[in-house]
């Protein structure tokens, strides 16, 4: 089920995104404090999944600058990838930067991580250029890419 991460115990919310990072992106994961500042970062939306045990095992967040609603992270963990989540989670950040009357999407996504390609290019993101080097400490390019969202209404997006 997804939740907003603002309705469950914070300490709890960073320890398991904190678990996932590391397994998913190693070196380059964040940490419990970093997680802890972005969630309490001003204009900023995170989503989690938690499954029957109450354990979360999935997370997205966005910034919204006024303009652009700018997707910060996903991540789902291993065992649960292929299930649908991830595209819930992106359903529920396309809802909410259409709420906030958010003008586009925008990402930064590794060039070599086809099954995220897969997924947003699913969802219409198109790439726009490349960021080189811009994962560290892996020294890996990133793609940025942009989705223009154009309805206000959440409930009509057509990946609902």
């Amino acid at each position: 089920m997804i939740v907003d991460a603002n309705t469950l115990d914070r300490a709890t919310v960073c320890s398991q995104i904190a678990k996932m990072e590391l397994q998913l992106f190693g070196k380059g994961a964040w940490s419990n404090t970093l997680i802890d500042e972005e969630l309490s970062a001003p204009h900023r939306s995170y989503y989690v999944n938690v499954d029957d045990q109450g354990t979360i095992d999935a997370y997205a967040g966005l910034w919204y600058d006024g303009y652009d609603a700018q997707i910060m992270t996903i991540g789902v963990s291993p065992e649960r990838q292929r299930q649908g989540i991830a595209t819930q989670l992106i359903n529920q950040l396309i809802a909410k930067a259409n709420e906030l009357h958010a003008e586009r999407m925008l990402l930064e996504v590794r060039v070599d991580n086809e099954p995220a390609l897969t997924l947003y290019r699913h969802f219409g993101f198109e790439t726009m250029g490349i960021r080189k080097r811009y994962y560290q400490p892996e020294n890996k390019d990133a793609y940025t890419m942009s989705l223009t969202l154009r309805d206000s209404d959440p409930q009509a997006s057509p990946y609902h």
